[in-house]
């Protein structure tokens, strides 16, 4: 029996998982007050916290550590990395405790699952399709301006995963197909998928694409720049009107969506108002990617929390039904899709890589 711990943690919450291969035996969502965090004066100073919450659960469910063999961590912040597996190093573990590509929950995962791997003999510790997989097409990095450069910054974990899901019921491999998938989330990204790469996305993370429940998106950079320069906002404000206090919340003070929703339903016009925006915007991305594609679509695909809202199926359906056939793929469980990759290895479907500098990656 291959048994697995699968490890997300995220700004507020610690997510973790044990599977025997592919049947979950034990998962647990541990939330973290916001004051319980800020003792801490960067993420990388909640290591030991966090791995000492996971270990007290596994104890506490009576979950025999020593029988896990493979641990999996969702990818933190490293430097750009094509899809698929890796092995957690030295090197990886180095540019997290960095931030050689910023400071986020996740670069904690790798971190937590090599401490685990080391206290278990015969034990390894991997991440899969990190929130930095970046297989861009050349002519996708090109901004605008030399000093810019566009990133594939994104939901790889959950995209990778359903379109594989996805390429299995249509009985298709994945390296088949040419896909759009838009997950939609907290924060949202919408790729182009083409014969297993996503040769263009938004950059989901800090300025790109829809505005989402808690991210501005595009911004007229124009209007950024005179904000910028007007004395009234720090940069730390600046930064957490892109990230964190942008979209829902900046328009209406929440980033529950499914509030919105209800709201929107009850005659709220400001929230149905917004919510038509954010599907809007979601539409819009999505004739983009299949510009990218040159209109060969072999499906849209929706993942995340809010495609379990029927008004936003209904719309993209009206708005983006002429492209390709659409499917709803609701939710995301990146627990799973880490353990799912995992299992990969150690049945050798799939060889796990090696995370090397920069320019070797």
């Amino acid at each position: 029996m291959i048994r697995i711990l699968a490890i997300n943690p995220g700004s507020t919450s610690t997510k973790f998982a044990v599977y025997n291969e592919a049947e979950c035996i034990f998962k647990k969502t541990i939330r973290h007050p916001l004051e319980q965090l800020l003792r801490y004066k960067n993420i990388i100073d909640q290591f030991a916290f966090r791995k000492g919450v996971i270990i007290d659960a596994l104890v506490e469910e009576g979950i025999e550590v020593d029988s896990i063999k493979y641990i999996i961590g969702r990818g933190g912040l490293t430097y750009p990395l094509e899809s698929g597996v890796y092995k957690v190093n030295n090197l990886m573990l180095d540019h997290l405790r960095e931030g050689v590509m910023g400071q986020h929950a996740s670069n904690l995962a790798p971190m937590l699952a090599d401490y685990i791997a080391l206290q278990i003999p015969n034990a390894r510790a991997f991440i899969a399709d990190p929130v930095v997989t970046d297989e861009l097409d050349n002519i996708a990095r090109y901004s605008g301006h030399p000093r810019f450069t566009r990133r594939s910054i994104f939901h790889a974990l959950n995209q990778k995963a359903t379109a594989r899901l996805h390429a299995q019921k249509v009985n298709k491999k994945y390296e088949e197909l040419k896909l759009i998938i838009a997950h939609l989330g907290g924060g949202i990204s919408v790729g182009a998928h083409k014969n297993g790469r996503v040769i263009d996305v938004n950059n989901a993370l800090d300025g790109e694409g829809s505005f989402s429940p808690e991210r501005s998106g595009t911004l007229p950079v124009g209007q950024v720049i005179e904000l910028c320069f007007s004395g009234k906002f720090s940069e730390e404000q600046l930064k957490r009107m892109v990230v964190g206090e942008g979209g829902f919340v900046a328009y209406l003070g929440t980033n529950d969506a499914l509030n919105v929703e209800k709201r929107a339903k009850s005659g709220d016009q400001l929230a149905f108002d917004i919510q038509e925006a954010l599907f809007y915007q979601v539409a819009k991305m999505i004739g983009e990617m299949a510009v990218v594609l040159e209109g060969k679509v072999d499906g849209i695909l929706l993942t995340g929390g809010l495609a379990f809202n029927p008004e936003l199926e209904k719309y993209i359906r009206q708005k983006a039904s002429f492209i390709s056939e659409i499917f709803i793929y609701p939710g995301e469980d990146e627990l799973e899709a880490l353990a799912m990759n995992a299992l990969r290895v150690a049945k050798g479907e799939v060889e796990a890589k090696e995370y090397k500098n920069r320019s070797e990656n």
